[in-house]
């Protein structure tokens, strides 16, 4: 998948980062934070771009991936606080707390063409969910939100499972029943996520596709 990006290259004291972002906003695709359950909803294109952007985000260790996903037409349905997404590296360091003094540092960017390898990443998603389960298994998505934000972090194996939740998504959410009339359908989610210790309602990120209005342009796959 080709994904058309701007990148930038801030400073914060001695160091300096590198932050993509996609060039054109995910016009009809939302976050909502999970408090204790979140929510992607997206159309296809939406969809698409997020599994390709976490893809993207799987093989660069060294980059932030921001999506301003509050840039978008507000959804007319769901729950919670709307937020962008920045996903990480573990072992980038970044800290949530100083993400507003980076992000107010993204100036004067520079378009970015990447292409992203399906075929690397679903070998990688298959070979997280081998590992899933197992006593020892540490390989989770770290998460906080802050400053109107959600941050993932992980590893390359995580990102590249939940590329390929949102890319089923984006396939298999055209197709299913209703959403040719507005609604909208669970098609997948965001797994790993770090739980809360001792129990209590598990941290969730549902996937779930939309059509964008006017309903009738609209044409389920096959129909």
């Amino acid at each position: 998948m080709r994904l058309n990006l701007t990148e930038f290259r801030p400073r914060t004291g001695p160091r300096e980062h590198r932050v993509v972002q996609p060039r054109d906003t995910l016009r009809h695709t939302s976050l909502t934070a999970p408090e204790p359950v979140g929510m992607i909803l997206g159309d296809h294109d939406g969809l698409n771009r997020l599994a390709g952007l976490f893809s993207f985000a799987a093989y660069s260790r060294h980059t932030v991936v921001h999506i301003p996903l509050r840039d978008g037409v507000p959804p007319d349905e769901g729950w919670g606080q709307r937020v962008d997404l920045v996903l990480a590296h573990h072992s980038y360091g970044l800290r949530p707390s100083k993400w507003p003094e980076l992000r107010h540092a993204l100036t004067a960017g520079r378009p970015l063409s990447v292409r992203t390898d399906e075929a690397r990443t679903e070998r990688d998603a298959v070979g997280w969910r081998r590992r899933w389960g197992r006593a020892d298994f540490r390989d989770h998505l770290r998460h906080t939100t802050h400053a109107r934000t959600f941050f993932l972090f992980g590893s390359r194996d995580v990102f590249a499972e939940s590329a390929m939740a949102l890319a089923h998504a984006a396939g298999w959410g055209p197709r299913q029943e209703r959403v040719a009339q507005g609604y909208s359908a669970l098609v997948s989610g965001i797994a790993g996520l770090t739980q809360p210790p001792g129990g209590g309602h598990p941290y969730e990120v549902m996937v779930c596709f939309k059509a964008y209005p006017p309903y009738a342009h609209f044409k389920r796959p096959g129909a």
